[in-house]
């Protein structure tokens, strides 16, 4: 009798999964590599899930603890193991799913969606894919969705890749190697931008939940404590504004806005020309590429927050802001000489046998997406018989470092490394509008070219594609001024 009383006392005081957690101090939170998920940015760890599971960790009062699973399928089978706590990669629920873990769902939805290449036929309805088998991802949402079709579309195919994650297939949509595939909405989303010959064609499934897979062996006060944290971040608000910071900015990376430049140069820049200039000049730079810097980072606005959440003209993060001795990242001086400060601690990172220009792009490049990225990308690069040190042959590797068939390779891992080619893209045409407006010679008469633009409100959104800013730019003349002449530093 006591030997049974003793049993139920032990089975009763057996900590949840919960108290576990806290006596621990840690969450641990599998995920994979992807815009939408996780990832390293410069400024950290970031991804719209890895945020959420942060805050929900936070909240727990322990530290999350993130494994990178190579692949969906090693987060399943570590799942099915109970060797984390939790997992997400985009998941899309369906039953077989439910059947097999626990769900949370996080009240985000993703779609699958056909793509394919502008040179191919336009896929309408999913009988044009009995044609055309579409390439997908392993392991992926779109497995089942395509499963749950063969059903009424017997000869229906596709053809899986365990080795590629969706930059992989989006990159060989976008060269044509594959002519149509499937990918989730939210991935497309966050990467469709860099790849112009990929289109859209149709949904393939309806909106449905993301949710976050935990193991089946594991008692339900984690999955409770979640769902309450959902629940709580869907109705207050700040789920919304986690998505916004994520999703709400991507119309603005393909654009240069010319019109809304020269407008700023004429109604934001004197306010802080005359620190451009000081801050410069103390720190060896040209001043003209310190403000175009300040430009791609918050369009001049001192109270700017970055989709990661850095704040201030010069978007430095609180790490860095503490490093340079900047102690208040929101005041507009501080910021711009922060950010002189900072950036010329990079540039002289870059190795000085470079030449200028390349130095200043790779400084850049380096400014944006990290020291350590750069070199990874700068050694494949050289692995691939191509010259590290010449910007116009690293820039076509740096995009490789969001694929996993290359990324896996490299001594830092995941990068969205399309984001430092467009970074420096943006900055030099800047730049190059900066050094026509601003040089002493110029003749008054030509910025009628420009009168219209006075009528624009200041917050008018980005309005020109790449090709036809530029495009605009060489109808009224301007040079290419950093083609030709290298700031100085």
């Amino acid at each position: 009798m006591l030997a049974g009383v003793a049993l139920v006392l032990t089975a009763c005081s057996k900590p949840t999964s919960l108290e576990t957690a806290r006596q621990q101090g840690a969450l641990h939170f599998m995920a994979t590599n992807s815009p939408s998920v996780y990832f390293e940015g410069r400024d950290g760890p970031t991804g719209l899930e890895y945020e959420l599971a942060k805050r929900f960790a936070d909240e727990l009062g322990v530290e999350l603890r993130v494994r990178v699973a190579d692949s969906t399928s090693e987060m399943f089978s570590v799942l099915d193991r109970g060797y984390t706590h939790l997992g997400a990669a985009g998941i899309a629920l369906n039953d077989e799913r439910r059947n097999r873990y626990q769900v949370v769902n996080t009240h985000l939805e993703v779609q699958s969606v056909v793509i394919f290449n502008r040179s191919a036929d336009r896929p309408r309805e999913v009988s044009d894919l009995l044609a055309q088998p579409p390439h997908i991802i392993g392991s992926s949402n779109h497995g089942f969705w395509l499963e749950q079709l063969q059903e009424s579309h017997p000869e229906l195919r596709w053809i899986e890749h365990a080795s590629l994650d969706t930059a992989g297939l989006l990159d060989r949509v976008e060269s044509g190697e594959f002519p149509v595939a499937v990918v989730d909405s939210t991935e497309l989303a966050l990467n469709h931008v860099y790849y112009p010959n990929v289109l859209r064609a149709f949904e393939l499934s309806e909106p449905t939940p993301i949710v976050w897979l935990l193991p089946a062996n594991q008692d339900d006060s984690i999955v409770n404590a979640a769902e309450a944290f959902f629940e709580r971040v869907s109705e207050d608000g700040s789920l919304a504004q986690l998505h916004e910071r994520f999703y709400g900015h991507l119309d603005r990376l393909n654009y240069v806005g010319a019109r809304t430049f020269v407008h700023h140069v004429r109604h934001r820049l004197p306010t802080y020309e005359q620190w451009f200039q000081d801050y410069a000049e103390e720190y060896g730079l040209d001043w003209r590429l310190l403000a175009a810097i300040g430009y791609q980072e918050s369009h001049w606005r001192p109270n700017a927050v970055s989709p990661t959440g850095v704040r201030g003209l010069m978007m430095l993060t609180r790490n860095t802001a503490s490093y340079i001795g900047i102690s208040n990242r929101l005041d507009p001086e501080q910021s711009i000489k922060g950010g002189a400060r900072y950036f010329t601690m990079v540039h002289r990172k870059i190795p000085e046998r470079i030449p200028e220009p390349d130095r200043t792009w790779f400084a850049l490049a380096s400014y944006n997406v990290g020291f350590g990225h750069l070199e990874d990308a700068r050694r494949l690069t050289e692995a691939a018989g191509r010259d590290p040190d010449r910007w116009m042959d690293v820039k076509d590797f740096l995009p490789l470092l969001a694929q996993k068939e290359w990324y896996t390779r490299t001594r830092f891992g995941y990068a969205r490394g399309h984001e430092p080619v467009v970074y420096v893209q943006n900055i030099r045409r800047y730049y190059d509008v900066l050094a026509w407006m601003k040089e002493p010679s110029a003749d008054a008469d030509t910025f009628a070219h420009f009168d219209h633009f006075d009528a624009l409100p200041d917050d008018e959104p980005l309005a020109l594609p790449l090709d036809e800013a530029d495009a605009a730019m060489q109808r009224v003349g301007l040079p290419r001024a950093l083609s030709q002449t290298p700031p100085t530093l």
